[in-house]
């Protein structure tokens, strides 16, 4: 079952900052910010200094929503245009897969389903529209 759909803003490495900004402008209330320098460590993919300030993921509760946010990966591309993606929380891995395959049909995958320490899983896909979606598993056990 799909649980929840909101806007996911990516932004350059400005994310902290962008925190701030929406707390105030929207009067958000900001339910958690996690860094690449809260990650669990990985010795074969170590977080570069220049990354571990960097928002990994932000919640904030604007009202009734749910607003995400988080910085690119130095290095990675940024492109202007394709700062706001629509994240869709499915409520189990099976279901999960189900919407992914739907969501890739003509369009391309930008990170496979996969295991992360958030989610049992987590894929990224831009549909045939060209619109990028993150698709995101919560187990209702958890």
């Amino acid at each position: 079952m799909v649980l929840s759909i909101y806007p996911y803003l990516v932004l350059n490495g400005n994310g902290q900052e962008a925190v701030k900004f929406y707390e105030e402008a929207l009067e958000a209330e900001v339910l958690g910010v996690q860094t690449f320098g809260d990650m669990p460590d990985n010795p074969e993919f170590p977080t570069p200094p220049e990354a571990k300030d960097r928002v990994l993921n932000a919640h904030l509760k604007v009202g009734n929503t749910d607003l995400m946010l988080s910085d690119t990966f130095p290095g990675q591309p940024y492109q202007i245009g394709e700062q706001v993606t629509v994240a869709v929380m499915i409520s189990n891995a099976e279901k999960a897969e189900k919407v992914f395959e739907k969501l890739q049909q003509d369009g391309k995958v930008l990170m496979p389903l996969q295991q992360t320490f958030w989610s049992p899983s987590y894929g990224q896909v831009k549909d045939k529209f060209g619109i990028t979606w993150q698709v995101s598993t919560q187990e209702e056990n958890s």
